[in-house]
């Protein structure tokens, strides 16, 4: 079981910290990006797409009221659009069913587009995840891949070959410190990664023995997660080595009763310990 290391800094220095909406997910996005602004952040994640069949997302089209309304709360309140999600490439994917999502987020100021990878074959996968880079590079957005346990793109080893292999300069390789951590990463991995491979770095927590069965993975991924810095994964270590110009935020979703406004609060207060 990965465990935090004893020595943590008093202060680690990270002007911004930004939310993802999968943290109060059934907020629907204006409201969330007001309550984000209230609690303290500077940035928000949308979910715009769904990361499984039946899963919670938002549609917000281009010229549509519910996209007026986001990016006024979001001039409003004076946080940004960081990142959308969740796009999961298959062996079916077809990038082009994205195109209405990626411009409307690209109109409300969006910069990042995040996936995971779940195709057995290799090649094909790199040449989708290449292709959706390209895709999203026309909207002026990059793409980051997330590692995930019980997916083909399990670790974070494997993330950042396809990065690399994709040969796409607005391709990243996403650190959630829990798909990380459980998955074999350590901090030395992200010191070791080329320049401007990470772009974006989610941060949370996690309590006991790390999960062996794909649907223990899932359920501690959705359910699981404990606010950055009150459980027993080495994120301090991951903030030691941020790599230049990374974002990050918080990802942890309500799994009590707790008003997401409070939840909110909650998570920022606990990142803004931990990270100064």
């Amino acid at each position: 079981m990965e465990t935090r290391e004893e020595t943590i800094p008093a202060k680690i220095s990270v002007p911004t910290l930004g939310v993802a909406h999968f943290s109060a997910i059934d907020v629907e996005p204006a409201k969330f990006v007001s309550m984000a602004a209230a609690a303290g952040f500077s940035s928000v994640g949308l979910r715009l797409h769904p990361a499984f069949p039946g899963a919670p997302y938002y549609e917000l089209p281009v010229g549509s009221d519910v996209a007026r309304d986001v990016k006024a709360r979001l001039n409003g309140e004076g946080i940004a659009l960081y990142d959308i999600e969740f796009v999961v490439i298959g062996p079916d994917f077809d990038p082009d069913a994205l195109i209405s999502m990626l411009a409307g987020a690209s109109a409300l100021g969006a910069r990042r587009l995040s996936v995971c990878g779940d195709d057995p074959d290799r090649g094909r996968l790199v040449a989708n995840f290449a292709a959706l880079c390209d895709l999203a590079a026309s909207f002026g957005m990059g793409v980051d891949l997330e590692n995930m346990g019980w997916r083909a793109v399990a670790s974070f080893d494997d993330s950042l070959s396809i990065v690399q292999e994709s040969e796409r300069g607005n391709a990243g390789a996403l650190v959630d410190a829990l798909h990380f951590f459980r998955n074999g990463g350590q901090a030395k991995d992200v010191s070791a990664a080329p320049k401007g491979m990470i772009r974006s770095i989610q941060l949370c927590d996690a309590r006991g023995p790390a999960p062996t069965t794909a649907d223990q993975k899932v359920s501690e991924a959705r359910t699981g997660r404990f606010a950055p810095g009150l459980g027993e994964l080495p994120v301090a270590s991951l903030m030691r080595v941020l790599p230049t110009g990374a974002a990050v935020s918080v990802e942890v979703p309500i799994h009590s009763r707790q008003a997401p406004e409070e939840h909110l609060r909650h998570l920022h207060d606990a990142a803004r310990a931990l990270t100064g």
